[in-house]
């Protein structure tokens, strides 16, 4: 305080002095015009700092003289500034000054005397008998220290923020004990060509079980072509009814339920293809209940699954960020327990802490097919206006249609412009390409046959089927016979090799 008097009386003598030189019309009128202007800004600065100090002000015991005295010293301190006149006083009260000025400078001084009081009445009353103040609570002089603490916790939280989940995204390629991953997009573009071509390769002495992923139970479309599909071929194809919204683990013993059921009742191994979470829940039935069912399955195909972790799901639920003082994680819980009625662990389950936990502890077999397929969203313009045709929604009123069905009217959301957005963000924030939720870097499964196709193809789009497919383009029940042909072959590849080994 007393250096913040000399520096102002300094600044004023200093002022009088180049008056003297150059008279009323240099630099006093420029500082006394500003005047209005700057007491406005402190008087905003005092009113945030003594709201923020306000609300986490801190409260202790008394037990120490030498705060007491502290207490004195600021209170005389304050009381000084505030009611001593120093030479800038005599200056400004020899020059006019508007009215508002003038209200500024009242208020300014008025707040000091009043906190002066107030700090001089706690002083005086705690030093009038220390020994009466035991155990009562006084408000503590470290605002201070409390204002710092707290802009201090908020630039950490800023940090945390915008640093987000750049230290773990792509940690699956990094780690030197993961076993590497083949690149077989060359081969899967061969078979989907001869697909497109009517030469399907997909024995009928399998049956083939298809694991949707998260928010699957509110998609009514979800992988319906694609059975269809397999059904005109003579193919046995399920898709697994699992609550999509459940844990990780609970879906696992639910698909290894499934698996056992499929193979006793059909004396069929089976084939998985599991799309998004569908493909990290049909890994972890594999890698937990491995040793039940290592005689019932052929081998594992995952599309656009977040093996790795999400960069979406960390983002949403990392603590200690900007988020927790709107309650992102208590929304989240709302969405997801409450609207949707499942479990907020089924999101937790996709952050890059909760996989690194579980793959420490749970690995895929080495001997077990496994394909991964991963895309990125296109994210131009066009793409922004397209309508993701979603469900279907029965019209009753409108009566039937001439071969006696009801009438339907298509339900069409912007999704395809969400996953578009969603992966522009991801390549501004970490340079990473991604079809909107899953970054590439992250959907690849160690040891795995890897397919790359370079069609942009968003994260949603084995989902829905857009109102404008182009006819010349694969469609998603064309891409999972040609993922699943693909299985089959490094499956036969990977015995021929295991054979060879233990002879």
């Amino acid at each position: 305080m007393r250096d913040a008097e000399r520096c102002i009386n300094g600044v004023g003598a200093a002022l009088v002095a180049q008056n003297d030189d150059q008279g009323f019309d240099g630099l006093i009128p420029q500082l006394l015009t500003s005047l209005p202007a700057l007491n406005g800004a402190v008087s905003c600065l005092v009113q945030t700092t003594t709201y923020f100090t306000g609300c986490f002000s801190d409260y202790a015991v008394d037990s120490s003289a030498r705060d007491l005295s502290d207490s004195v010293v600021h209170a005389q301190e304050l009381e000084t500034f505030s009611t001593v006149p120093t030479e800038d006083d005599s200056v400004i009260s020899n020059h006019p000054i508007s009215s508002e000025s003038s209200t500024a400078l009242s208020e300014s001084s008025t707040l000091a005397i009043t906190a002066s009081a107030n700090y001089d009445g706690i002083a005086r009353a705690s030093v009038r008998d220390p020994s009466e103040n035991t155990g009562e609570i006084v408000q503590s002089n470290h605002h201070g220290e409390n204002g710092v603490s707290i802009f201090q916790g908020l630039i950490k939280r800023a940090q945390r923020t915008v640093r987000g989940s750049a230290d773990d995204i792509g940690w699956l390629k990094r780690d030197p004990d993961m076993p590497p991953v083949e690149d077989a997009t060359e081969n899967f573009t061969e078979i989907l060509d001869n697909i497109r071509h009517g030469l399907h390769k997909l024995p009928n002495s399998m049956v083939y079980l298809l694991v949707p992923g998260l928010f699957s139970n509110h998609g009514p479309l979800y992988f319906v072509s694609t059975k269809t599909s397999f059904s005109k071929l003579g193919l046995t194809c399920h898709i697994a009814k699992i609550h999509s919204e459940a844990s990780v683990e609970k879906n696992a013993k639910e698909i290894k339920d499934y698996i056992e059921e499929i193979y006793w009742g059909s004396n069929k191994r089976v084939l998985l293809l599991g799309h998004s979470k569908g493909g990290v829940d049909a890994a972890a039935a594999l890698s937990i209940y491995w040793s039940d069912l290592k005689d019932k399955v052929a081998g594992l195909a995952i599309a656009q699954s977040p093996y790795g972790g999400s960069p979406i799901a960390s983002d949403i639920l990392r603590e200690g960020q900007l988020g927790d003082y709107v309650n992102v994680r208590k929304l989240m819980e709302i969405l997801i327990c409450k609207v949707i009625k499942g479990d907020m662990q089924a999101l937790e389950d996709l952050t890059y802490a909760r996989r690194m936990e579980f793959l420490k502890k749970h690995c895929l077999p080495k001997e077990l097919p496994v394909v991964s397929f991963h895309t990125e969203a296109g994210i131009t313009p066009a793409v922004l206006a397209t309508l993701s045709h979603i469900a279907h929604a029965e019209l009753p009123l409108m009566g039937t249609l001439s071969d006696g069905h009801p009438a339907r009217l298509p339900v069409v959301i912007p999704l395809g412009a969400v996953m578009a957005a969603c992966a522009q963000l991801l390549q501004v924030r970490y340079g990473q390409k991604s079809d909107g939720v899953v970054a590439r870097c992250d959907a690849e499964a160690p040891g795995s046959v890897a397919v790359r196709p370079n069609r942009k193809l968003d994260h949603a789009w084995m989902v829905y089927s857009s109102l404008n497919d182009d006819p010349s383009e694969p469609d998603a029940a064309q891409v999972c016979e040609a993922l699943l042909t693909l299985l089959v072959e490094v499956g036969q590849k990977k015995r021929r090799e295991f054979s060879m080994k233990y002879e």
